[in-house]
């Protein structure tokens, strides 16, 4: 998720328990011309071990001289992004607009993979449209590239993020006898129930969590709970307060003051979800033009709320 998932939001994600984490995605083009905004995105710290470095692009050429730049950076694996829908990406043929080419996908997936030192895994949608190939008729397939694991969302390029994630897709396909990679599904998780349920369901090695995520790095911690039999801890308002300051202050440490206040901005409503008459604190959240009135308003919430 395009500054979403950068250095200090992947720091506050590993704290709290995701086992796995991937980099925003990164435009091959932009990594082939050495763009200083891209090759920020391939840091990470160790702590955040095991990481992939989430690739995406439309012209085979391009994905596979950026490789070299990529493994320079020493991931743990390398993630071709097969599953962005949105027009700037998808209109292009990248990301999964591709799915309008299955054969096109196949023939780069394996060119990558031949060249890659590293694994190399792969997140795609169910398909482009409702009437276009499915995953279930290609995923042996992407399997047999050599990718080493398949995150399946379950919605189609045409859906975006409308309606409702297919999880039945994603079970078929894990539940195929001559699938032997891990397949990890994504859609619709918002909450630790729903992936526990989910992977008892559908069978899924793994539950790829993505908007859930955004403002709410606890996610991680209550998944772990739930899946060891553990009650959920509930999270209190200087709890939240405390992590969203600190994850405000780990941005602009990364990206400097100006870029930070703006892209944290997406994540307010969601670290502060269902308190009572918050709107106008998000509305003074969204509307600072500095680190230190941002601040002075998460102090005020936090005096507000307890």
């Amino acid at each position: 998720m395009d500054d979403i998932t950068d250095y200090s939001f992947r720091e506050l994600c590993k704290e709290f328990g995701a086992d796995l984490l991937i980099t925003e995605f990164i435009a091959s083009e932009a990594l082939n011309r050495d763009a200083e905004k891209s090759i920020r995105k391939m840091r990470f710290s160790n702590n955040q071990r095991p990481i992939g470095i989430q690739i995406f692009g439309a012209d085979e050429d391009e994905l596979l001289c950026c490789l070299d730049v990529v493994e320079q950076a020493e991931p743990d694996f390398i993630d071709i992004n097969w599953g962005c829908p949105v027009r700037k990406v998808a209109g292009r043929g990248a990301g999964s607009g591709i799915l309008q080419d299955v054969p096109k996908m196949l023939r780069i997936t394996t060119s990558i993979v031949k060249k890659a030192t590293l694994p190399v895994t792969v997140k795609t949608r169910i398909a482009y449209s409702s009437d276009s190939m499915v995953v279930t008729d290609f995923a042996e397939a992407l399997q047999d590239t050599g990718i080493s694991a398949l995150s399946i969302h379950g919605r189609t390029k045409t859906q975006m993020y409308s309606g409702n994630a297919e999880w039945t897709l994603i079970g078929q396909v894990k539940s195929n006898p001559r699938i032997h990679i891990p397949i990890f599904g994504n859609g619709d998780i918002v909450c630790a129930s729903q992936a526990v349920e989910s992977k008892r369901r559908y069978g899924v090695d793994g539950i790829l969590i993505g908007r859930g995520a955004i403002g709410n790095p606890w996610i991680f911690e209550q998944c772990q709970r739930a899946f060891a039999g553990e009650p959920e801890r509930e999270i209190s308002v200087a709890e939240r307060v405390d992590v969203c300051r600190r994850h405000l202050q780990m941005a602009i440490d990364f990206k400097g003051e100006r870029t930070a206040i703006f892209e944290m901005r997406k994540h307010y409503g969601n670290y502060f979800r269902g308190l009572y008459n918050f709107k106008p604190f998000r509305q003074a959240l969204v509307a600072t033009p500095t680190a230190e009135a941002t601040y002075a308003v998460l102090d005020r919430i936090k005096e507000h709320y307890i």
